[in-house]
């Protein structure tokens, strides 16, 4: 009996539990200086799926008793930061001559110069620097997972980054 509630006891301070969000938007980039089809202004349907790790509340007295971070939160967070920014803008590098795209104004009103490669593995590195700085402090981001097509992605985990 003693050894149980030890087991517990520790549990209880030991728990951590993974939360995953996933989230859709369309978005168009072009690779400046590529060698390939990708320098061409083209879209995907990207996927994304936000992962943090933490301890679940434990205050009983708390709303959000019980939970690591509320699926809300997280899904206001991510599409502050990136869904509502990127979803359906072209994106192209600060390296292009991204100057001659402004005086076309209908088709670009959603236009961002970034200052790297909009490639998949770039995107999820800004992901992850605008994500960790919006998160509780209780909650750590785990991993990012961003599919660009229906077989190709790249992933991020904070464990190969620590």
């Amino acid at each position: 009996m003693h050894s149980e509630s030890i087991t517990k006891k520790q549990l209880r301070g030991m728990t951590r539990i993974r939360l995953t969000k996933e989230f859709r938007f369309e978005m168009a980039h072009a690779l400046w200086d590529y060698d390939g089809l990708c320098k061409n202004i083209h879209g995907h349907s990207y996927i994304l799926a936000v992962t943090v790790i933490g301890e679940p509340n434990n205050d009983k007295e708390s709303p959000k008793y019980g939970m690591v971070m509320d699926f809300g939160e997280l899904k206001r967070i991510v599409k502050e930061e990136i869904v509502d920014r990127l979803d359906h803008t072209f994106v192209i590098s600060s390296m292009s001559p991204h100057e001659k795209f402004k005086g076309i104004p209908q088709m670009l009103d959603r236009f961002e110069v970034v200052d790297y490669q909009p490639t998949c593995e770039n995107l999820l590195i800004d992901f992850v620097s605008r994500l960790k700085k919006r998160l509780p402090e209780n909650v750590k981001l785990f991993s990012l997972k961003l599919n660009e097509t229906a077989n190709s992605f790249a992933e991020w985990y904070s464990e190969d980054n620590d």
